[in-house]
């Protein structure tokens, strides 16, 4: 990469795609890879991907309250540096039991302030409601650490987009709402960041 290809990359706003799922045989990590795959194409973004299984989060073990952001605990730092980090934030998550997984509210809970004062958008999958339940369920929780959740989205229904061979395939109308979300994201990511400067 060359010096004017990386001060570009280095204006761009930073948006940290987090795979949601761990669970063996998810469909998530396609489903991932397609979203990186337009944001990238997108070129708004110096795009960076979190996923949940690799990362491993424990279940929350920190001694403090996440307000503090007194860590003890490496995995912790890391993941705090991470979020901090981002300008912008994207949640692909699947839809369990009509809420979204338990290794994500997990991962959420660790911090607090890192999320404040950023815009989050959702890429939802599943069965009839295409996940729509868990990012019914995932609003809130965004909305109480400060997110903006953005209005556009994409929901992605599994049985039409994922064949028996465990590959993904889209669409145009997935592919428009994939560019609804990142433009949205590219137009809010700047504002907000310059909103957590002034403070």
């Amino acid at each position: 990469m060359s010096t004017t290809e990386q001060s570009h990359e280095a204006q761009r706003p930073r948006l940290e795609v987090i795979v949601a799922s761990t669970r063996p045989g998810r469909v998530g990590g396609l489903i991932a890879d397609w979203f990186v795959a337009e944001a990238r194409a997108h070129t708004g973004f110096d795009v960076h991907v979190s996923d949940l299984a690799e990362i491993n989060l424990p279940l929350l073990d920190e001694p403090h309250h996440p307000a503090l952001r007194n860590y003890t605990k490496p995995h912790t730092r890391e993941w705090s540096a991470t979020i901090d980090a981002a300008d912008a934030v994207v949640f692909v998550t699947p839809e369990y039991n009509h809420s979204f997984t338990a290794p994500l509210k997990n991962a959420i809970d660790f911090l607090v302030h890192e999320w404040r004062d950023k815009p989050a958008a959702f890429v939802s999958y599943g069965g009839q409601s295409s996940g729509l339940r868990a990012v019914t369920a995932l609003r809130p929780v965004v909305s109480m650490l400060g997110m903006m959740a953005i209005n556009a989205q994409v929901a992605i229904p599994t049985r039409q987009h994922v064949t028996a061979e465990r590959t993904f395939h889209s669409d145009p109308a997935l592919d428009a709402a994939a560019k609804a979300v990142l433009d949205e994201l590219a137009r809010l990511s700047p504002a907000f960041k310059a909103l957590r400067a002034a403070k």
